[in-house]
């Protein structure tokens, strides 16, 4: 159930950002940590399927900076 940003108060919309900043950031550092460990495993064992979860996990990252940029646009559209 995604709520409208125009239709929440700024209260609300100030809380999602704050949430949704700590979770996007700490995933963000998730995804370098298992690019980094895939480089490592590639270079030492070879390819094989999980190499292609950090590559999958990425849309949900850009996804969650997207929804960040746009609360950031309505709180400034609103002071």
């Amino acid at each position: 159930m995604k709520k409208n940003f125009s239709e929440m108060s700024n209260e609300e919309l100030i809380k999602t950002q704050k949430s949704l900043k700590i979770v996007t950031y700490l995933f963000g550092v998730v995804l370098l940590l298992l690019f980094g460990l895939n480089i490592y495993l590639v270079a030492n064992k070879g390819f094989n399927a999980s190499n292609v979860i950090p590559i999958a996990l990425l849309p949900i990252f850009i996804l969650n900076m997207n929804t960040l940029k746009e609360m950031k646009k309505e709180l400034k559209a609103r002071k």
